[in-house]
């Protein structure tokens, strides 16, 4: 008895990109700084760490991480004198979300590289998709800026329209639809953080984890720059590391280096193999 099935053996059609740490906002510090001042507010203090836990989430999701980490969980409550509830959650996002807005369009320079791959990608007629851990009114603030400074993609997607956003595929599909392309075989998600890595593994497309540029190294770029040689490498195997635990196919130190990645993929690709 035999079964048979059909195989892609085309090109990449899409890459579906995150925005702050893959894009633009090298070392993704729009949302670590708004994190640490809202819980300030709250009489909290959070570390950056803390504040980079939930990073690539839905930003009501990233708050329940944040706060579901012990040490946060147990100053919160010390000072409020009960843990914290769906209500403190809801209020939290109340308050994060014209304070994410009033600060993020000044997070929005491409990373270095990014609009040289962008325009190498767009040449080879693959499609520019996006998504974000932003909702729609904070990419309203962005988008204008980036595109004003040479980024635009062709499709984004947010959280807060679609049913759910990372690590479930739903923003993927969305932007494939938008872009109208299939199958998932021809599409690459690409981001800094391991919720990007597990959206890409959950709707079934090809994965590419960022090291240099985003949340896990958490550097600007000046700051990336001081460290001595081998305290560049050791950064890097240590973010490496954890995205290709998550599942990643390839990682790359940044943006720059993805169309390398597209020839390899294309390539596999060529002889049958699926993500």
């Amino acid at each position: 008895m035999f079964t048979y099935q059909r195989t892609y053996i085309g090109n990449v059609q899409a890459v579906i990109l995150d925005w702050a740490g893959t894009t633009v906002d090298f070392g993704s510090f729009a949302p670590t700084a708004v994190f640490l001042r809202l819980f300030e507010e709250r009489g909290v203090t959070i570390t950056a760490a803390d504040a980079r836990s939930g990073m690539g989430l839905m930003k009501k999701d990233h708050l329940r991480t944040i706060l579901a980490r012990p040490a946060v969980a147990a100053a919160w409550e010390a000072k409020h004198g009960a843990p914290a509830s769906d209500a403190d959650i809801d209020s939290l996002f109340e308050s994060f979300v014209p304070m994410q807005i009033a600060v993020v369009k000044d997070f929005a320079e491409p990373i270095p590289g990014c609009l040289e791959a962008i325009e190498e990608i767009r040449e080879r007629g693959i499609k520019i998709g996006s998504t974000t851990g932003y909702i729609r009114s904070m990419m309203d603030e962005l988008m204008p800026v980036a595109a004003e400074k040479g980024y635009a993609p062709d499709s984004t997607v947010c959280p807060d329209e679609v049913p759910a956003g990372r690590p479930f595929p739903w923003m993927v599909y969305q932007n494939m639809m938008n872009l109208n392309v299939f199958p998932v075989e021809a599409v690459v998600k690409v981001g800094d953080t391991l919720a990007d890595i597990e959206e890409g593994l959950n709707a079934g497309v090809w994965t590419v984890g960022l090291s240099q540029t985003g949340n896990l190294m958490g550097l600007t770029e000046e700051e990336f720059n001081q460290l001595s040689d081998d305290e560049q490498v050791t950064a890097l195997e240590k973010v490496e590391e954890q995205l290709y635990r998550a599942g990643a196919h390839y990682v790359i130190e940044g943006i720059w280096d993805l169309p390398i990645i597209l020839d390899e993929l294309e390539d596999r690709l060529a002889n049958g193999e699926r993500p």
